[in-house]
């Protein structure tokens, strides 16, 4: 009975669990760009790094070491990689720094100082990155594991003591290797807990589009990783801002990915558009009216003739007035993905009016209009674009069949003023695009569009725009500057 019952709890979770419209698929592909762009970026850390003073004494010498600074890193060979249950895996072998320090010696009444140059060598890193979401769906680096060692130093000693030092140079350098061996993972968990989240803040999780409709790309789950890619799953979901507490149920197919050829695969269900669609008609967007000029002078002379029987019979005030031509979408359009294409029906009003001045306007006609649009979907820098074209056109009367029949002259010149007035309007709003979940300063190239069943996807490479460097400085945190003051792994991470 307790199986029965645990099952059963199983399936409401699973039936009430919400689909992701948007997933994006991270391959392998993508990360030896990353590596490239994240090792110039852990130089710069690594750079920072600060020893504590060296002091001692051995017999009647008295050696001071002191302003350590790492000047040169050789980070090379290195391999980045993704690994379940870590997520990103950084594995630094053999690599090498270059130090210079000052010198300070006492034996008895004689001094000896001056600068001098060490190398680190054998110098060997793993650091992993484990991913998540936050409270509020926002992607973040959860936590950070680290081990750091470097195997042997060297440090070329000269002056009056040279000898002196060579004796001493077993116990300075098996000092500074352990001094350097503690703070490597204090860098590596800062850059990663604080730097690296700085630049995961600048992915958009619920933010405006315009000044109608926002869209909300909130992680649905944490982010799954193989061997050779890593899955996240968002929300996708557009909301008129004037209700922000509004949500649409997704009942649509989840978008599937499967390939694995292009750096980056991004997918979106027929929902993603649903969506954004019924919150434009919330928000009383999906209308249009022209009055007097705006209407297309030869659509304005054949209205005119058309409805020539309408109008003779009203009063002369009336006769000469403006004309006005008014478009409203009765219901949500929606979105069809197939294989063959992607199209979006609609349907709206169509009323004709007379409107004199400092006078109620006089309807002529109203009839409904079916509309089936094609859309084109592309991707531009980190825009999802749409352009829309008219396919086909018809108008009816919802009153008699015989005054559908009396609309067949109008056909052709509506379907014409729409191609030429309202469709250049629409696709330039559709044009502007709604950025896609992906941190600033990255950006798609060389995307490709593939349509399926109930979703399509998008194939791309990624490009820095600007570096990891450049973005993060712009975003990090002003009270974040000292590695080891702002945040400090627990020990365990740091080994000697």
């Amino acid at each position: 009975m307790a199986l029965f019952g645990a099952v059963f709890l199983a399936l409401l979770a699973g039936a009430h669990a919400e689909l992701s419209a948007c997933k994006i698929r991270v391959t392998s592909k993508a990360l030896e760009l990353v590596k490239q762009e994240g090792l110039r970026f852990l130089e710069q850390e690594l750079e920072t790094i600060t020893i504590p003073d060296l002091r001692g004494r051995e017999g009647h010498f008295y050696y001071n070491i002191s302003e350590v600074k790492v000047t040169e890193l050789q980070l090379t060979p290195s391999e980045l990689h993704f690994q379940p249950e870590q997520e990103l895996v950084l594995q630094i072998s053999n690599a090498s720094l270059g130090l210079r320090f000052r010198r300070q010696l006492l034996y008895w009444f004689f001094y000896d100082g001056g600068y001098i140059n060490a190398s680190a060598e054998g110098v060997s890193i793993r650091t992993a990155l484990q991913l998540s979401g936050d409270a509020t769906g926002r992607i973040k680096v959860s936590n950070v594991s680290c081990q750091a060692s470097v195997s042997r130093m060297h440090a070329a000693f000269g002056g009056t003591f040279k000898k002196v030092y060579e004796f001493l140079s077993t116990f300075i350098t098996s000092g500074m290797r352990f001094l350097l061996n503690q703070q490597i993972c204090p860098v590596l968990y800062h850059a990663g807990m604080v730097l690296l989240n700085s630049l995961l803040d600048t992915v958009p999780v619920r933010s405006s589009v315009d000044e109608l409709v926002g869209i909300d790309y909130s992680l649905l789950k944490d982010p799954v990783a193989s061997d050779s890619n890593l899955d996240m799953e968002f929300r996708g979901a557009f909301f008129p801002l004037a209700e922000g507490n509004w949500s649409l149920l997704n009942r649509a197919v989840e978008p599937q990915l499967q390939e694995e050829e292009r750096m980056v695969y991004v997918a979106f269900s027929e929902f993603f558009f649903d969506s954004a669609m019924e919150s434009y008609f919330r928000a009383g967007a999906l209308q249009l009216s022209l009055v007097g000029d705006k209407v297309p002078h030869d659509l304005d002379m054949l209205l005119r003739a058309t409805y020539f029987g309408s109008i003779v019979l009203l009063s002369p005030a009336v006769i000469d007035s403006p004309l006005k031509l008014e478009l409203r979408v009765l219901a949500p359009p929606r979105c069809t993905i197939k294989p063959s294409g992607t199209t979006v029906s609609v349907t709206a009003s169509v009323t004709i009016a007379l409107v004199p001045p400092d006078l109620p306007e006089v309807q002529l006609s109203s009839m409904i209009m079916d509309a089936r649009l094609s859309a084109k979907m592309a991707l531009r820098g980190k825009a999802l674009r749409t352009q829309l074209d008219l396919r086909r056109f018809r108008i009816y009367s919802n009153q008699s069949a015989l005054e559908s029949l009396a609309l067949i002259p109008l056909q052709a010149p509506l379907k014409t003023m729409l191609q030429i007035g309202v469709m250049p309007m629409l696709n330039e709003r559709m044009w502007r695009g709604v950025q896609i979940p992906l941190p600033e300063g990255m950006n798609f190239v060389r995307e490709v569009v593939t349509n399926h069943v109930g979703f399509l996807t998008i194939g791309a490479d990624l490009h820095f725009a600007k570096g990891l460097r450049e973005v993060i400085e712009k975003n990090r945190p002003a009270n974040t500057r000292d590695p080891l003051a702002s945040s400090a792994p627990p020990p365990s991470t740091t080994a000697a």
